[in-house]
């Protein structure tokens, strides 16, 4: 029995491949974990606060000196904190909007990173603190980014690796439903992805 947090990102409702891709992830990891529960978090409805002064002034203030105000301020980040770290799956929603992924999982983002809670610093370097937990990235892409002229492009799933690697979490699978723009790979692009899915 695992705990999953699935996050959307897409703006395009149930019509989105990312959102069925992610679907079909989460169907294949409770067939593997019987009984295991979903909490879904749809980032676009949600409508994430963007990362303004105020928040980020408060997200470097000791948590002894934070004011009233500046907890509210907070509320967003330490609510996502809390589910980032209560999970043992997590499965990401990430379509590729002119190379790169949605503002409402970048906003996600820049509330999980939280000095001193979800990374710190050692005499070596930066340190993940979001540790043994699994990640599964469904992504999809209007044209073919894992391969030939446009792997070049893709800020997604590399972005992806290397900031969620930052914060602990370097287990990581991505599955794409790519293509689907394109003439004759389209028709099939979702099955596809779906078909490739295998859960370690």
């Amino acid at each position: 029995m695992k705990r999953i947090l699935y996050l959307i990102s897409s703006l395009q409702g149930e019509n989105s491949y990312s959102t069925k891709l992610s679907k079909a992830i989460i169907g294949k990891v409770i067939e593997k974990y019987p009984g295991s529960t979903v909490e879904e978090v749809n980032l676009v409805e949600q409508e994430v606060p963007h990362l303004n002064p105020t928040i980020l002034q408060a997200m470097f203030t000791p948590g002894e000196q934070l004011t009233a105000a500046a907890k509210e301020t907070l509320r967003y980040s330490d609510q996502a904190v809390r589910q980032l770290m209560a999970a043992d799956i997590i499965v990401i929603g990430a379509p590729l909007y002119n190379f790169t992924i949605p503002t409402p999982l970048k906003s996600w983002i820049d509330h999980v990173t939280r000095a001193g809670i979800t990374f710190g610093y050692n005499e070596h370097g930066p340190v993940g603190m979001v540790t043994g937990k699994k990640v599964y990235v469904a992504m999809s892409s209007g044209g073919i980014y894992s391969e030939g002229p446009g792997k070049a492009h893709d800020f997604v799933a590399p972005y992806l690796k290397a900031f969620l690697g930052f914060l602990g979490m370097t287990d990581l699978t991505v599955f794409r439903a790519e293509g689907v723009k394109v003439p004759g790979i389209k028709e099939t692009a979702l099955e596809k992805g779906i078909a490739d899915i295998v859960i370690d």
